[in-house]
């Protein structure tokens, strides 16, 4: 469990490196107690990377892994690691190749069209790889990102009330950087999707609650961050 330590980090550093270090530090954890193995074999994808920071991590056990986003803020020492720009609402998946592992790990709240995405996820896996997807749920308290807990007051007109009450600069606007999704939805779309299976799913920063993704309604307002494990199967 890693809620506490992540509101304490960011209380006193905000979102910097070490902030999403944490985080990749801790869902590797997670990945290898579900089985998933790290060597020189394993071809890794950190799509929707940022600044790198969760794939830098797994090349630490060797892996070779490959970067794509929208604009490339890859870390400065990261700089010549391969890395494809591709814009996942538009853009052809093709390019990005095919993988052992796809790390997509808070991206898909800010696509405009995830479906899309889920629908194409398999076409950049390998057989039997697997896909890392995280991403914050719109009922989750961090569910308006910078205008938590405004969200609560809906897609339309939390944002709106948040300028008024608190006036602060944000970065995210509903519907134009941020888009309501729903655990209970993902779901459902994936397990109707020939070739994936969901392997587990769980509370990306207390992943000992698992028992919580069970819980229709409860869990859209309890996971803070759903992590999933989807693995490429034959259909």
């Amino acid at each position: 469990m890693i809620i506490h330590r992540l509101i304490a980090h960011h209380m006193k550093h905000g979102d910097d490196a070490e902030f999403y270090r944490i985080q990749a530090k801790d869902s590797i954890d997670w990945l290898t107690r579900t089985g998933l193995e790290f060597n020189s074999d394993v071809d890794v994808l950190d799509l929707g990377c940022g600044h790198g920071i969760f794939g830098q991590e797994i090349e630490k056990f060797g892996c070779k892994v490959s970067f794509a986003d929208q604009s490339n803020d890859l870390a400065p020492e990261l700089r010549t690691a391969p890395f494809l720009q591709i814009d996942l609402d538009k853009d052809s998946f093709s390019p990005l190749g095919n993988h052992d592992l796809v790390i997509c790990s808070n991206v898909l709240e800010h696509l405009s069209n995830p479906d899309r995405f889920l629908e194409n996820c398999r076409l950049i896996l390998n057989p039997g790889g697997h896909l890392y997807l995280s991403w914050t749920n719109w009922l989750s308290p961090w569910g308006g990102h910078d205008f938590s807990p405004f969200h609560y007051f809906g897609p339309k007109t939390g944002h709106k009330i948040y300028d008024r009450v608190v006036g602060k600069k944000r970065i995210h606007t509903p519907f134009e950087t941020l888009y309501p999704t729903h655990i209970g939805q993902l779901l459902h779309k994936i397990h109707n999707l020939d070739g994936l299976n969901v392997v587990k799913a769980v509370p990306r920063y207390y992943a000992e609650l698992g028992i919580l993704m069970r819980i229709p309604i409860l869990r859209e307002f309890t996971a803070w961050n759903c992590a999933m494990l989807i693995k490429r199967i034959e259909s």
